[in-house]
């Protein structure tokens, strides 16, 4: 049986992320672990902080703090709030970390060893006021085109409109403000990108057959337009040093290596750091070289596809080594709010932590899985939200766990009611559940999240399509061992419910299976068999009624969220 290798893309360490970042990487990576671990399957999930490059050294400046500092406070700022989502990740790295850094220049050293890395001479903006040479992030001025005035040097974030940084009018030094620039040449690596595209091609034909069509599609442009010879190299403080073994010169000069040549093998690095954390050691490498019994799925939102598709796969390739490489890309497209883009930098839209402050975990994940933006954007309204949690949670589910074990126990008492054999009803139950299940299982294996849900929502409706037919309120008067039965087995729905459910709303699932007094449960699944048996829970099983799942949102909430964060108005 194949180990399962799963990837998120890596949240920038510069900020608190909005929901847009959550739902098309992480949160979806993690149902899918969750899955896979409760239908017996290992699985290894991971993920780090990305720390490196210009961001990350203005956001530090900002904050008024050395780089490294910085970045530690961030790292865990950030994985409090995966915490509180209940992100299951084995482990959570940092790219900053001496494991990655030993991985990256293995790879740098490599490429250089075959060829597909080359020492360029450049021309590049130079301060005088800060002694040293400028990203072009670096660098702000006047936009030529729109006149907006805080412009950077790769783009303007105003009119968008993709910029050199000896276009822009006034331009100065984002760290000193000084407009003593100067163009100056340089010398950084650069991957010979050019020489390996035949191979990413050959790569892609084979293994990208299965892949959604935004992942293949945005791969197969960028091989369209052809792969370009890259720089791979910075003038900055921090990052992963040029190893001076190889070039001791640039070494000399304090060149790093450019952000998106170390982030893709941070997924490598923080495997290792997952193995050196532990006193005992863990195997890593098995993981990632000749690692012929691991299927490698990656999540990540469209914007990220070409760099994991496309140029970290020739890394790999140039490498000459049996680096494990992506078997599937699970692509998402944006969520936006409102119509318009989430946005850090504008802070458009919800982000993380305030709505761990708002509500719990549960309700985010349900509604953002549901909704996730696979085959098209999707939009986060909180009309839409609200009528989602008190729908499908409030209503559908919640309710439903609340009136089987409050109405039970007020005529039975604190146990599960034994009553009748189970009859022609809930063997037509048992099918149905079975069936949707099946469906159920089905979606989550082929990463379809939004069917998923919606075969997910279609077992919560079933419990409560049987409840409305049987009737134990009044089947209780003429026939109590009637109603004991249907009670019972509804009971047993919940206790399915908080075991397949759990991928979704694992908090909410636990409270449910910790209603039931069961001797040793640790069941992670329930077969079709059992499904159609519906016994799991058998009569004098003593049980509590937990505290409300799922509070509805009020329409007074609903505009309170509104004022707050904004509503229709806010694209």
């Amino acid at each position: 049986m194949a180990r399962h290798l799963i990837t998120s893309a890596l949240p920038y360490i510069n900020g608190i992320k909005h929901l847009g970042n959550m739902v098309g990487s992480m949160l979806p990576a993690d149902v899918y672990a969750r899955f896979l671990r409760q239908t017996g399957r290992e699985a290894l999930y991971i993920c780090a902080t990305d720390e490196h490059g210009t961001p990350a050294e203005l956001a530090a400046k900002e904050a008024g703090l050395p780089v490294g500092e910085f970045c530690a406070q961030q790292h865990e700022v950030q994985k409090a709030i995966y915490d509180g989502f209940g992100l299951s990740f084995d482990y959570f790295g940092r790219s900053s970390s001496p494991e990655n850094r030993e991985i990256t220049q293995h790879f740098a050293r490599q490429l250089q060893k075959n060829g597909f890395i080359e020492e360029r001479a450049i021309r590049q903006v130079y301060s005088l006021a800060d002694e040293r040479f400028l990203p072009d992030r670096y660098i702000v001025g006047t936009c030529p085109h729109c006149g907006y005035d805080k412009a950077r040097g790769d783009q303007c974030e105003n009119c968008t409109r993709v910029l050199d940084p000896t276009d822009l009018i006034d331009a100065r030094s984002a760290i000193s403000g000084s407009s003593e620039l100067e163009v100056r040449e340089t010398k950084h690596l650069f991957l010979l990108q050019s020489k390996l595209q035949g191979e990413v091609e050959a790569w892609i034909d084979e293994h990208g057959k299965d892949w959604p069509v935004l992942a293949s599609s945005i791969a197969r442009k960028w091989l369209t337009e052809g792969l370009h010879d890259r720089a791979i190299t910075r003038d900055l403080d921090w990052g992963v040093p040029v190893p001076a073994d190889t070039w001791p010169e640039l070494a000399a000069e304090g060149k790093v290596f450019y952000v998106w040549f170390d982030a893709p093998v941070e997924y490598i690095g923080a495997t290792k750091e997952w193995a050196d954390q532990q006193p005992e050691g863990r195997d890593w490498k098995s993981w990632w070289y000749e690692a012929t019994d691991v299927r490698y799925t990656q999540f990540m939102a469209k914007d990220n596809v070409p760099f994991h598709t496309v140029m970290f796969p020739a890394t790999e390739l140039g490498t000459r080594e049996p680096w494990k490489k992506v078997d599937h890309v699970k692509a998402f497209n944006w969520l936006t709010y409102y119509g318009g883009k989430f946005s850090t930098s504008q802070k458009r839209g919800i982000f993380t932590d305030a709505a761990l402050e708002l509500l719990p975990a549960d309700y985010w994940r349900y509604f953002l899985i549901a909704n996730a933006p696979e085959s098209d954007d999707s939009s986060f309204t909180w009309e839409h939200f609200t009528s989602s949690v008190n729908k499908d949670l409030a209503d559908t589910l919640g309710n439903f766990v609340n009136r089987v074990l409050s109405f039970s126990r007020k005529r039975f008492g604190d146990e599960v009611p034994a009553g009748n054999e189970a009859g022609a009803a809930e063997a037509e139950l048992g099918e149905e559940i079975a069936r949707l299940l099946a469906e159920y299982a089905e979606h989550m294996e082929e990463l379809q999240f939004r069917k998923a849900a919606q075969a997910l929502r279609a077992l919560w409706s079933a419990g409560n399509s049987y409840l409305e037919t049987k009737a134990p309120w009044l089947e209780i008067k003429t026939d109590p061992d009637g109603a004991a039965l249907t009670l019972r087995t509804a009971m047993n729905l919940i206790h399915l419910y908080a075991v397949v459910s759990e991928p979704f709303i694992p908090a909410s699932a636990a409270a449910m299976r910790s209603a039931f007094a069961l001797p040793a449960d640790d069941r992670t699944w329930i077969t079709q068999d059992e499904a159609r048996s519906l016994s799991l829970v058998p009569a004098g099983t003593p049980f509590t009624v937990p505290p409300v799942l799922f509070a509805k949102i009020t329409d007074e909430d609903l505009a309170s969220y509104k004022e707050r964060f904004g509503g229709d108005d806010a694209a």
